[in-house]
């Protein structure tokens, strides 16, 4: 079994300015790899970003450098829920609420449910939308024991998903 992203979808909550982003993933690892990947300080580097601060609670600060971003690529927030080997959610300044719901799939395999809610125009969407798949390649690859090898990262996988989804997903309905 090999990993399959699906093409994230959007939509626009009440009042037209809060973007709803969804993911699900098919990954042929177990829970526990997977949310060691998506829900410790040691795995977040290898596909999203350092966790220079990241504490495992409800409440707890969170402050995510991006390695594939310039100076202001650094983002605070707090962790909103946490249920360990199960939902990971933190909010921060940069892409709003992130939330990562894990479940075993049947197989020896893990289903990811993300969302992702931020305030933003359709540009900021697209962006957003293309950032995200791009990460979930490289949490596939690093899964399979390939970590980012963010000092050769250049733009051209995310500007290349972004047209695809600007030409897939009109403006996201109200």
């Amino acid at each position: 079994m090999t990993a399959t992203i699906g093409q994230g979808t959007s939509r626009t909550g009440p009042g037209g300015s809060t973007r709803h982003l969804h993911f699900e993933l098919r990954l042929p690892h177990p829970v526990d790899k997977v949310w060691a990947a998506v829900a410790t300080p040691g795995g977040l580097p290898d596909w999203l970003a350092a966790a220079d601060v990241f504490e495992p609670r409800l409440g707890g600060a969170v402050t995510l450098r991006w390695l594939n971003g310039g100076q202001d690529a650094t983002h605070s927030g707090h962790v909103t829920a946490w249920d360990h080997g199960v939902v990971a959610e933190y909010t921060i300044d940069l892409h709003g609420r992130c939330r990562f719901h894990l479940e075993p799939d049947g197989k020896p395999g893990t289903t990811l449910r993300f969302t992702n809610e931020f305030d933003g125009d359709d540009a900021l969407r697209l962006d957003c939308l293309a950032g995200w798949h791009d990460h979930f390649e490289l949490l596939a690859e690093a899964l399979e024991g390939r970590p980012a090898d963010w000092s050769t990262w250049t733009p051209a996988r995310w500007q290349e998903l972004r047209g695809a989804y600007e030409t897939a997903t009109p403006a996201a309905p109200r």
